[in-house]
């Protein structure tokens, strides 16, 4: 269980923090960016769950918690590898749980015809948000794989994720998808 009496701690004054294992790294770090953006995802899920109701705010939420499972992963190096205690890693059953609830979604859509504009409703645009922050904490978690040790689950989960959330955008949505116009209206002469 986790317990925090004192949020103010000064550690990190020096620009370090502590990782899970109780190791220091520079908050500028690999590591650290990579946990950063995952919390960013998070927090735009959190925005977006402001405009969902029912099924989709439930899947939210343990989306949510994934990434909390997720972060957790991220902060103790290694990937997966036993330990003197079990450390909490995300594993294959979140990622499967990710495309079922995807596969579900997309059942119901009409196939694209065109690349999809971020926007339609307020739901639908904070779930694009927190799709291109999900590709971006995939990006930087893939960066500290190339250069230590990380649970390539995590990198799927993070993966199918993005397609969760565009897929999950396009049902918020209903079918009023805001959609690509190659050269979106210039003229000719390149001017709009």
């Amino acid at each position: 269980m986790v317990r925090l009496d004192v949020i103010t701690t000064r550690g990190g004054d020096g620009g370090q923090t502590s990782l899970g294992d109780g190791s220091r790294v520079a908050k500028d770090s690999a590591r650290i960016e990579a946990i950063g953006t995952v919390d960013e995802a998070n927090a735009a899920i959190g925005l977006l769950r402001l405009h969902t109701e029912g099924g989709p705010d439930a899947m939210l939420a343990r989306i949510q918690n994934d990434l909390f499972d997720l972060g957790a992963d991220l902060c103790v190096p290694g990937g997966g590898e036993a330990a003197e205690r079990p450390r909490l890693r995300v594993t294959d059953a979140q990622c499967a749980r990710l495309e079922a609830e995807l596969a579900a979604m997309n059942a119901g859509l009409p196939p694209l015809r065109s690349f999809v504009l971020p926007g339609g409703t307020p739901a639908a645009a904070h779930a694009h948000l927190a799709r291109t922050l999900a590709r971006r904490a995939e990006r930087a978690a893939v960066a500290l794989a190339a250069a230590e040790a990380v649970n390539p689950v995590a990198i799927r989960y993070l993966n199918r994720l993005s397609d969760h959330l565009f897929v999950l955008s396009r049902a918020l949505n209903a079918g009023g998808d805001v959609l690509w116009v190659p050269g979106g209206g210039a003229t000719p002469g390149g001017e709009a």
